[in-house]
């Protein structure tokens, strides 16, 4: 006799990952990408950058704003490419004194310095910083995402700090929010927080995830 119960046939969503739980989220989801050797990293990076310059989010934007992988983050160097190739102008990150980010422009082959995280930023005495405000999409790294467009971080709030302004908007949003992940980082639910910024989209390496 077949004593296995039969699969759940209810619909409803899993349940919320508790707050307190998230600490041991990032160290899982973030040994996972780091353990990716150098091919299956190149792999994923091809297979993003598919799914992002296909979808309608990107070719619309003109002014769009990138950042370094680091900690085995997917590579944004093939889109990086795609990007230059229809004449978009592509920025970076800068962590500002105040822990908010402000954006410059990048091309291949500009100086780059560590920060105080390591993670490399555009550096000169003549970078010119624009506001969030001005950038028509930007692709967000991000430790875990959810399907309802929630999105788990590194945990220092640095990108919903700087866009903090989104939550005050009720129908024209700029910039739009792309986050970038390998697809084995979705999860169940994800409890937004009241500084939370949802995303507009998550791309993956499989998929176009659109909440």
């Amino acid at each position: 006799m077949n004593n296995t119960p039969p699969p759940p046939t209810s619909n409803a969503p899993p349940p919320a990952i508790p707050l307190n739980e998230r600490p041991a989220l990032r160290r899982h989801m973030r040994r996972l990408r780091r353990a990716l050797n150098t091919a299956e990293q190149k792999d994923a990076a091809d297979q993003l950058a598919r799914q992002v310059w296909r979808s309608s989010l990107f070719r619309r934007s003109r002014h769009i704003a990138f950042y370094l992988a680091n900690d085995g983050e997917l590579d944004l160097t093939p889109l990086f490419h795609h990007a230059w190739g229809m004449r978009k102008t592509c920025y970076l990150p800068v962590i500002t004194p105040g822990k908010r980010l402000l954006f410059t422009p990048f091309q291949a082959g500009d100086p780059l310095t560590p920060n105080a995280f390591g993670i490399p930023e555009p550096a000169g005495a003549n970078l010119k910083y624009v506001d969030a405000k001005l950038l028509d999409l930007l692709l967000m790294p991000l430790v875990a995402f959810d399907a309802q467009g929630n999105r788990l971080g590194m945990g220092g709030g640095f990108y919903d700090r700087s866009l903090a302004f989104l939550r005050q908007r009720q129908h024209w949003r700029k910039p739009r929010l792309l986050g970038i992940a390998h697809d084995f980082q979705r999860v169940g639910t994800l409890v937004a927080q009241d500084w939370d910024v949802p995303l507009d989209a998550i791309a993956t390496d499989t998929q176009l995830y659109l909440p």
